[in-house]
Parts: structure tokens; sequence; C-alpha cells
């Protein structure tokens, strides 16, 4: 019984999958049937247009983090001598909120929201896409400052990985739709 069940639930999330129309990002579309293809078949192009962006981060830490974290996605073997496309990162905006009230009105963790515009540009077409990403992380406010510190620098480099992935993504669905002709591309 329990195994019928297992099998039933698997099969129903197999199919409401399929049905939510979600289409694979690296995956080349091939044929003239508009079927995906897989057989480890990647769209090359996509990282190579990747690669082709240099980038640009403003705001100090935060902004040199996200900076750091989309050069280890985009061009890991260093910046391209010619670039194709720019993507510039403005600083960053945090908003921190105090939560978790003591009795004495004091605070025992904070809630903090980045805040990231972002815009990508190409030498030849002008502006591309352009977009905010965004990222709420907490932490713990501790009796020792040392380790609180510490927490508030864990959840930088947290907020910074999660943003640069985020704009790494649209980056990608951006590059993914153009290439597929795929919806419209100024949707990003």
């Amino acid at each position: 019984m329990v195994a019928t069940k297992k099998i039933f639930t698997a099969a129903f999330l197999i199919c409401g999958l399929s049905a939510c129309g979600f289409e694979p990002l690296y995956v080349e579309k091939t044929g003239g049937d508009d079927l995906w293809y897989y057989n480890n078949q990647y769209d090359a192009d996509i990282v190579k247009q990747m690669a082709q962006i240099k980038i640009n981060a403003a705001g100090g830490r935060m902004g040199q983090l996200i900076k750091n974290e989309l050069i280890d996605m985009f061009n890991p073997y260093g910046a391209p001598k010619n670039s194709e496309y720019f993507l510039k990162i403005h600083a960053p905006v945090s908003q921190t909120v105090q939560q978790a009230l003591r009795d004495d009105i004091t605070a025992t963790r904070e809630k903090v929201t980045y805040t990231v515009n972002y815009e990508l540009w190409s030498n030849t077409k002008g502006k591309l896409i352009s977009g905010d990403s965004s990222t709420i992380l907490s932490y713990d406010l501790l009796d020792n400052p040392y380790s609180t510190t510490m927490d508030k620098k864990k959840i930088e480099k947290d907020g910074a990985k999660i943003i640069a992935n985020d704009i790494a993504l649209r980056i990608g669905a951006y590059f993914h739709s153009v290439n597929t002709k795929v919806g419209n591309p100024d949707e990003f």
C-alpha cells in the first residue's frame, strides 16, 4: 500500500512538471517538431556568450563579493580580452530590521534585505536587460561581539552568492530565449 502511494505520487509529480511549461535552460532545441532532445547535448552558445561578459560592480564589500561570484560563474579562466557584453552592477542597498525583541526591547536577531540593480549591455545593441535581484537573510545578535560580526560577514557572503546566482540565471534565460527565439526577451 505504501509503495503504491509512492509510485502514484512520483507519477503525479512527473506529470505535473511536464504540464507546467518547464523548459531546460542549457539544452539545445533541435528538430522542427519543437521537442527538446537531451542526449547530453548542451547549448554551448549560452556558455560562450556568458564568457564574453565583462563585469563591473560598485558598492564596497558586497558589490565586490557579487562580482567575484559572477566572475567565477561566467569566466573562471579570466576576463575576456574583447568582451561583447558588459554587466553593470549598481551599489547594493541593504535594509536591516531588528527582530525577536526581549522584554527590555533589545533585539536578539536581525533580518537584512540586500537589493541590487543590474544592467546587461551589448557593444553593438546597447542595453539588453536590466532588473533587480534581492535576498533576505538573518542572523543572531550574540553576547560575543566577534561572533556577531562573523555572522554578519557570513550572511553578506551568502547573500552575494544568492544574488549572483539569480543574476546569472536571468542572464542565461535571456540568452536562451534569444538563441531559441522563445518568448519575448524584453520581459526579463
